[in-house]
C-alpha cells in the first residue's frame, strides 16, 4: 500500500516537473517568436569600386571616377529592407585597404555614416588589399556564432570568401551574394556562387546615379563651404518646390521616413548642389542636414 502511495507521489512530481518544463519551453518559444530576425551587409569595397567603376565609368582606377558611397549605401540598405521585410538591420560592414591601416578622408567620411562600420586591411606597394578577406571571415563567423544575425548579405566576388560563407553557414546563418553586372563574362568566382544561399545582380541603371567620371570641377572651388543651417534651409526649399510641382500625394508616399528611396535622395542631392553651387559628395554632415531640412518641412505639411 505504502509503495502504491509513493509511486503515485513520484508520478505526480514527475507530471509537475513536465508541466513546468513545458511552461518554460512555451515562454522561450514565445520570446523567440517576438524577437525579430537580423541581417547585416558586408561590402568588399575593392570589389565594389572595381566592378562598379568598370560598369559605369569604363575603368577600375579609383582615381578616374567618384563614388557616392553614402547614396549607394542607402540604396543598398533600402533594397535589403525590402528583401528582408521582417528583419532589422544590424549594420553595414565596409571593408577596404589603406596604407598602415590609416583611414583616408573618403574612408573617414564613410565611417561617420550611421549604421556603418569601416574595417581596414592593408595596402601593399602595388595597391593590392591584404587582410580584407580574413576580416570578412572573422566578422561573419563571429556574428553567426553568437546568433547576432540570421541573414548576411555579401557584396564581393573573390574565391577566398568561400571559407567565410561556409563558416557563417556552419552556425546557421543564411548568406546571400550580391554582385555587380559585368560588361563581359563574370566578376565573381564560380565556387563562391555555388556556396551561397541566394544570388542577386545589380545592373547599370542601379549604379549610374552613384558613379561618375572625374571631370573639371562642376562648381566653383572658390565658393566657401555652406553651413549646416544653409543646407538645411535648401532642403526645405526643395521639398516646398516639389510639393508645388509634383503634388502632395506623390510626396505623402515618402512618409513617415526617415529614409529616402535612392532615386529621390539622388534628385535631392543634385538639386541642392545646383542651388548651393557646391558639391556635397563626401560631406556626410551636410548631406544629413539636407535631409533633415527636407523631412522637417515635409512632415510639417501633413
Amino acid at each position: 500500500m505504502n509503495d502504491d502511495f509513493a509511486a503515485a507521489d513520484d508520478l505526480a512530481a514527475l507530471g509537475a516537473r513536465i508541466d513546468r518544463s513545458n511552461e518554460l519551453l512555451q515562454r522561450v518559444l514565445a520570446e523567440v517568436a517576438k524577437t525579430p530576425s537580423t541581417h547585416a551587409i558586408f561590402v568588399d569595397a575593392g570589389y565594389l569600386y572595381a566592378a562598379a567603376g568598370r560598369l559605369v565609368a569604363g575603368t577600375e582606377d579609383r582615381r578616374a571616377f567618384e563614388l557616392d558611397a553614402e547614396g549607394l549605401l542607402e540604396a543598398l540598405i533600402d533594397r535589403a529592407r525590402t528583401i528582408f521585410a521582417d528583419s532589422r538591420l544590424l549594420r553595414v560592414y565596409w571593408y577596404d585597404g589603406a596604407r598602415r591601416r590609416i583611414h583616408t578622408a573618403e574612408q573617414q567620411s564613410i565611417a561617420e555614416l550611421p549604421d556603418v562600420k569601416v574595417r581596414l586591411g592593408n595596402l601593399n606597394a602595388n595597391n593590392q588589399q591584404k587582410g580584407v578577406d580574413s576580416l570578412i571571415r572573422s566578422d561573419l563567423e563571429s556574428l553567426a556564432r553568437h546568433r547576432a544575425i540570421s541573414d548576411a548579405t555579401l557584396i564581393g566576388g573573390d574565391e577566398d570568401l568561400v571559407s567565410a560563407v561556409e563558416a557563417a553557414q556552419g552556425y546557421g546563418a543564411r548568406v546571400h551574394l550580391w554582385g555587380i553586372e559585368a560588361p563581359e563574362g563574370r566578376n565573381q568566382a564560380e565556387p563562391l556562387l555555388w556556396e551561397v544561399d541566394s544570388q542577386r545582380t545589380f545592373d547599370l541603371e542601379f549604379f549610374k546615379p552613384y558613379v561618375a567620371r572625374r571631370t573639371a570641377a562642376s562648381y566653383d572651388t572658390a565658393v566657401s563651404r555652406p553651413t549646416r543651417e544653409d543646407v538645411r534651409f535648401v532642403g526645405a526649399q526643395i521639398v516646398a518646390k516639389w510639393l508645388a510641382a509634383r503634388g502632395r500625394e506623390s510626396l505623402a508616399e515618402l512618409l513617415p521616413g526617415p529614409y529616402l528611396p535612392g532615386p529621390v535622395d539622388q534628385d535631392l542631392l543634385v538639386e541642392a548642389e545646383g542651388l548651393l553651387q557646391y558639391s556635397l559628395r563626401g560631406q556626410a554632415d551636410l548631406r544629413r542636414a539636407l535631409r533633415d531640412g527636407f523631412w522637417e518641412h515635409l512632415q510639417g505639411q501633413y
